[in-house]
């Protein structure tokens, strides 16, 4: 059973940092690329990062390139964004989903006061 279990979520103010976790369980990790999402209230859910099965490709929306950096611990079967630099149109749930998959996460929810 494939489980994405995110964590990491906080209120900051802006200019602050935060770092998200994602933990990968059922035996998927090392074979999948892992992407981050995230959904503002009202918005529709957008690409924020995403990190290769090796850890060599990574990929990054404008929005974020230069403030958030992913990465991925291939003995914790985990995948992390380090987000800095902080603004409040940062606010949204994030999620975490291997690459070419359906298995989402729960979600956790980054808010950014101004």
């Amino acid at each position: 059973q494939v489980q994405l279990v995110e964590s990491g979520r906080g209120l900051v103010q802006a200019g602050g940092s935060l770092r998200l976790s994602c933990a990968v369980s059922g035996g998927i990790f090392s074979r999948f690329g892992v992407e981050w999402f995230r959904q503002a209230p009202g918005k529709e859910r957008e690409f924020v990062a995403r990190i290769s099965s090796s850890g060599g490709g990574l990929y990054y929306a404008d929005s974020v390139k230069g403030r958030f950096t992913i990465s991925r611990d291939s003995a914790k079967n985990t995948v992390y964004l380090e987000m800095n630099s902080l603004k409040p149109e940062d606010t949204a749930v994030y999620y975490c989903k291997p690459t070419g998959t359906s298995y989402w996460g729960q979600g956790t929810q980054v808010t950014v006061s101004s």
